[in-house]
């Protein structure tokens, strides 16, 4: 069942309401919080689906890199958090803990010597050559 979302003209609070297609338009609506019923329909966020090219490409604009110091373990922190929301999949524990301790300011050299399973068994690391 769609929630459809109103601006109570009355207390002003936003709220949204459960409404099915075929009662949207029909049955009386009121406010939850004061009973009201002078509610307006307003449009509620959108959701756009990217497929996961799109998304990819997206990333690799560098426009999206605003002020990405790649010298500053914080900043990169933040970046990495943009990116992993913008794939849309959980990347895991690893992933959110080498985000939260750069957010604290730790080096990206520091964590891979304490967490050298992130190269994986007979791989690269994050700083090595290739």
């Amino acid at each position: 069942m769609p929630v459809y979302e109103y601006r109570c003209g009355d207390c002003k609070q936003r709220v949204g309401i459960f409404q099915t297609y075929a009662e949207y338009g029909k049955k009386k609506v009121n406010c939850p919080n004061c009973g009201s019923e002078a509610l307006t329909r307003i449009i509620s966020r959108v959701r756009v689906a990217k497929s996961e090219d799109a998304r990819l490409e997206s990333m690799s604009d560098p426009s999206n890199f605003g002020d990405l110091d790649e010298n500053d373990p914080k900043s990169m922190a933040k970046f990495m958090k943009k990116m992993g929301a913008e794939m849309g999949e959980d990347l895991g524990p690893e992933f959110n803990e080498v985000v939260d301790r750069m957010e604290a300011g730790e080096s990206p050299e520091s964590i891979e010597q304490t967490m050298p399973e992130l190269g994986g068994a007979g791989e690269a690391g994050l700083n090595d050559e290739y």
